[in-house]
């Protein structure tokens, strides 16, 4: 399976995981001229912004390894374009969704509350 097509199950997944949790999804790949935004979901107070990473099983790093400093920013300006354009009171947090794929085509969903913030960044945003 290539990795697009691998990284849309994964997505598909984590909303239905994310659903079972008792979030709301307000969309999916949301895109803005800083980047996107893969999941924004609402539950109680938060607003989670939420980067999925979906690897196959095996794999030297963890899949939240991959959110580098350079991703962390374009997550963070995005959902502060987010907040403004839609005048969000919500309180927001940043996740990481990994999605873990055995051999036989199996998914393991290690969710992230709070994985990074705006302040990792020296990037204020809202």
């Amino acid at each position: 399976m290539d990795n697009n097509k691998l990284g849309r199950k994964g997505e598909k997944a984590v909303a239905k995981y994310l659903k079972k949790n008792d979030y709301i999804i307000i969309y999916t790949n949301y895109r803005t001229a800083s980047g996107e935004i893969d999941i924004i979901a609402e539950k109680g107070m938060y607003i989670a912004f939420v980067e999925v990473k979906t690897r196959t099983e095996g794999q030297m790093l963890e899949p939240n390894f991959s959110v580098d400093r350079k991703k962390r920013r374009r997550i963070c300006a995005s959902a502060s374009t987010y907040v403004k354009k839609y005048k969000i009171k919500k309180q927001p947090r940043f996740d990481i969704a990994e999605v873990i794929v055995n051999d036989k085509g199996k998914m393991r969903i290690n969710y992230i509350d709070n994985a990074f913030s705006q302040e990792d960044n020296d990037y204020a945003v809202f």
